[in-house]
């Protein structure tokens, strides 16, 4: 697969999968507790002894680094997986749907993208509270009204396909249609819009950790890390760059594989 691949692309992948060996076995990569204090360590710069240097409390900043992979990650993904699930949900129901429906579920779809996709986040946060499981819900409910558009115009043109229409006259019932025809045609786009929502997600989901409404120190999280680094900034750079970064390098990697997954499917 790698041989087919631009070298972007090997690299967002190399990136994906170190970050998904931290997710999954972060022990690997280190040996020292997340949370963990030393306050005699407080405040090290990067170091051979602390590769991202410390934090105030003296915890290492890349053993943080490395758990807070499986946060975000999870995050994110969860987050993409509901936002994809409530489109799947809404864009069958336009596409497939009377005419009233389709009518019903775009006007539905206006009014959410009214919203800004954080701005309706921050509103869903404000109503049931705030806390990772909140936060994780509300981005995927962002997410969601795009992710539908994008299906419903998929479902849309796959309808009047030719192999449908057999479908319908050899007597295959709608669910069976949807489920033999329709779904595993939209399901390659979808797999492509998933890896390209994963990104997205991981910043909304540290965003809203930086502004307290998710994870919280002395959480394992990028976006809490921060959050919690932004009062040192001035004295200690390294709190807040090595988050950043990760959360930077796991973005822009999800895009640039999304969007080549994109345009292979178009090519197809």
């Amino acid at each position: 697969m790698l041989g087919h691949l631009h070298s972007t692309e090997i690299v967002g992948a190399l990136v994906l999968l170190l970050l998904l060996v931290a997710a999954l076995a972060p022990s690997l990569l280190t040996a020292t507790d997340p949370l963990g204090i030393a306050p005699a360590d407080a405040f090290t710069p990067p170091s051979p002894g602390h590769w991202f240097g410390t934090d105030e409390s003296g915890r290492d900043i890349f053993t943080r680094v490395v758990y807070g992979a499986r946060s975000s990650l999870l995050i994110g993904v969860a987050a993409t997986g509901i936002g994809l699930v409530l489109a799947v949900i809404l864009g069958s129901l336009a596409g497939l749907g009377p005419r009233g429906v389709d009518f019903g579920v775009n006007r539905l779809l206006e009014v959410l993208f009214a919203f800004p996709g954080l701005l309706l986040a921050l509103l869903f946060i404000t109503i049931f509270g705030p806390g990772v499981a909140t936060s994780t819900i509300a981005v995927g409910l962002a997410t969601a009204p795009g992710y539908a558009r994008i299906i419903r115009s998929e479902i849309r043109s796959i309808r009047g396909s030719g192999y449908i229409e057999a479908a319908t006259v050899l007597g295959r019932s709608p669910a069976q249609i949807f489920r033999r025809h329709i779904l595993p045609n939209v399901a390659a786009g979808l797999f492509a819009l998933a890896t390209l929502g994963i990104g997205q997600a991981i910043v909304w989901a540290a965003a809203l950790s930086f502004l307290g409404l998710g994870a919280v120190p002395p959480a394992a999280e990028w976006g809490a890390m921060l959050s919690a680094g932004r009062t040192y900034i001035s004295v200690a750079w390294w709190l807040t760059f090595f988050p950043g970064a990760f959360v930077v390098l796991a973005a822009a990697s999800a895009t640039v594989l999304g969007r080549s997954l994109q345009r292979r499917n178009r090519e197809r």
